[in-house]
């Protein structure tokens, strides 16, 4: 056997794939000459340095994962407890009751839409059924003495100087009444200075508007 069959079979053996007759001719072969001996050893010793380094560096599946199962457990219990979002008592009785939710939510809108209006309406506005016989000076509306008004009088932003008859109700917003010792009126006087009364009259108002 000559020195390069033997390299070959050095490989084969240490594969473990070497027929047996051949493994005595490789052995005979490997006493006689001791260049491929030495080279022999040395594939020998290289061979067992990379199956320990890869069994050290092969690592432990059952071992990795109970360490990282420790590891997450400890991490999770020295995290502080997540602080329990409690929702407002109102909130949870409009999540519960969504109808009165959106009820609360109409009139907050009317109720601010009105206030606007209270704040920018300053223009005499004076309505009723029968205004014939009304005479309005600047902001001064008159039932003269002598003449009648058949059904409601509202001022708005103006006073109501009633010196005649009104056979209905007077009601004057922001501006208040004169009753003259001539006048008289058959319903009701009424007067609305508060911007909350206002809002009441108005809400009553639009409602017998969409009622009739």
């Amino acid at each position: 056997m000559n020195c390069n069959v033997a390299n070959v079979w050095m490989h084969d053996y240490l594969d473990g794939e070497l027929p047996r007759d051949d493994i005595a001719l490789l052995q005979d072969h490997l006493r006689s000459c001791s260049g491929c001996m030495a080279r022999f050893e040395q594939l020998e010793r290289t061979e067992a340095m990379v199956f320990r380094t890869i069994e050290a560096a092969v690592p432990d599946a059952g071992y990795d994962a109970k360490a990282s199962r420790r590891l997450n457990e400890r991490i999770l219990s020295q995290l502080p407890p997540a602080p329990r979002q409690v929702r407002p008592k109102t909130l949870r009785y409009l999540y519960r009751y969504p109808g009165l939710a959106v009820a609360a939510v109409f009139v907050l809108v009317m109720l601010g839409s009105f206030l606007a209006m209270w704040q920018q309406d300053t223009k005499l506005v004076v309505s009723g059924e029968d205004l014939e016989h009304v005479i309005i000076q600047g902001n001064n509306v008159i039932v003269p003495a002598g003449t009648r008004v058949d059904g409601n009088l509202i001022v708005e932003n103006g006073s109501a100087d009633v010196q005649g008859e009104v056979n209905g109700n007077v009601t004057v917003i922001d501006g208040k009444i004169n009753l003259a010792s001539t006048g008289h009126i058959i319903g009701q006087s009424r007067t609305i200075s508060q911007a909350l009364d206002w809002f009441w009259y108005k809400v009553t108002e639009t409602f017998n508007d969409i009622a009739s």
